[in-house]
């Protein structure tokens, strides 16, 4: 089987012989902008809202897990950074943004979900 008169005869076809409307690429794009919004956008925006709140609601007390993986006992909640008990006698301090999760009484870590 030769293809060859094949390609030959849709490439002298006519150039305007399947034109579309000239709206048709911006509503494309406008539906494409808006799957990726309800997609990606506002889930990530949904997530910070809530990280921020839970940054927002330590206080002393409070059992935390860092980024780092280090768990530790808030002793004191500071503007911007916070001082973890680590072990007897040992505090770090760190700044807000390292809590990974809070945790409840007797509650293990859990691993974090991969981002979707």
């Amino acid at each position: 089987m030769n293809l060859l008169p094949l390609i030959i005869a849709q490439a002298e076809a006519p150039a305007g012989a399947s034109k579309g409307s000239p709206l048709q690429f911006p509503i494309m794009m406008a539906i494409l902008f808006a799957i990726m919004y309800f997609m990606m956008i506002r889930p990530q925006k949904r997530r910070d809202k809530e990280r921020k709140a839970m940054i927002a609601n330590v206080k002393t007390g409070d059992r935390v897990l860092l980024t780092s993986g280090i768990l530790g006992q808030v002793r004191t909640v500071n503007e911007t950074s916070l001082i973890i008990q680590i072990a007897e006698k040992t505090k770090i301090e760190v700044v807000k943004a390292a809590i990974s999760q809070v945790l409840d009484e007797g509650e293990t870590p859990t691993e974090i979900p991969p981002a979707k």
